[in-house]
């Protein structure tokens, strides 16, 4: 009977540290991941994929916020008027009249 491998799951800073490693140059992909016990291959996506999300570090830290900022006022207007209606619904219900 042949036992299956298992996959190994590696952590976020485990992926980070190989990746940042690979970044560097220093050292070739082939021995990194013979370091690090990751193939070469995986060490590639990791490398590349801190590549690509590297520019989300520095978004919205500075200058004019989206849009999300002028549809702020609207949700809570909206919010307003539903917890006004809800509370008009209670008072009838209950017969309470809060004048």
């Amino acid at each position: 009977m042949s036992e299956s491998k298992q996959r190994k799951v590696h952590t976020p800073e485990f992926k980070a540290k190989v990746g940042l490693e690979a970044l560097r140059g220093e050292k070739t992909i082939n021995v990194i991941g013979l370091e690090f016990g990751v193939h070469p291959v995986q060490v590639g996506l990791w490398k590349k994929e801190i590549q690509d999300q590297a520019k989300t570090l520095f978004e919205g830290k500075r200058g004019p916020k989206p849009n999300a900022e002028h549809r702020e006022p609207e949700l809570l207007y909206s919010e307003i008027g539903k917890l006004k209606m809800e509370l008009d619904w209670l008072k009838k219900k209950s017969g309470i009249c809060l004048s």
